[in-house]
């Protein structure tokens, strides 16, 4: 299996290698960020010996003006227990680079004017799970999400006072998936398209 995952990867690299990212910025967009997560997506009854396969993905990629700056796709640490959960997980391990990067507009806005789409750095967050969307909204704890370790609330008081906006998007037009997940070839090939300009 892993041997044919080889070949195939091989095979689009070879297919790929005078294709890039192409930038075609949109300083209307300004700072977005895309969130996805797979739930044990790794497990199968074949490999159920396999610790790692319970793991979740985490997948996210920021950009401004329409353009990637950075991306990640790499398993998450712990196990979750629920679909919402590996969300959550992801969304604020994506966060921990998004709110740095607000600040540091602000200061290089201070320096050299950028054009910015409001008067202040604001990031809008493509999450494609409502749970982690009312999970990141709420400032309580349920019985459900109790266990969740503080360190991953850490950008409530961001989403409260209004310099994150957690929006919810269609699974398909989620550019995250692309980080998380095996995916149909007419799927990858239009989130490829909205990523990388091609």
């Amino acid at each position: 299996m892993h041997e044919r995952s080889i070949y195939r990867l091989g095979k689009y690299l070879q297919g790929t290698k005078d294709k890039g990212i192409i930038f075609k910025p949109d300083p209307s967009r300004g700072l977005e960020c895309y969130v996805d997560a797979d739930f044990a997506g790794g497990w199968n009854k074949a490999d159920a010996d396999n610790a790692e396969a319970v793991m979740s993905r985490t997948g996210y990629v920021l950009m401004y003006a329409g353009c990637p700056l950075t991306w990640c796709s790499k398993l998450q640490t712990e196990v979750t227990l629920s679909t919402t959960e590996a969300e959550y997980i992801t969304l604020s391990q994506a966060l921990r680079e998004v709110i740095p990067l607000i600040q540091l507009l602000k200061e290089i806005n201070e320096v050299f004017p950028i054009d910015l789409p409001t008067p202040r750095v604001r990031c809008k967050v493509w999450e494609d799970n409502n749970g982690c969307i009312t999970l990141a909204k709420e400032h309580k704890f349920s019985p459900r999400t109790k266990h969740i370790a503080i360190k991953y609330h850490h950008f409530r008081q961001h989403v409260k006072d209004g310099t994150l906006d957690i929006l919810p998007i269609d699974t398909k037009e989620q550019i995250a998936d692309i980080f998380t997940k095996p995916l149909d070839e007419s799927l990858f090939i239009y989130l490829r398209r909205m990523l990388n300009g091609w």
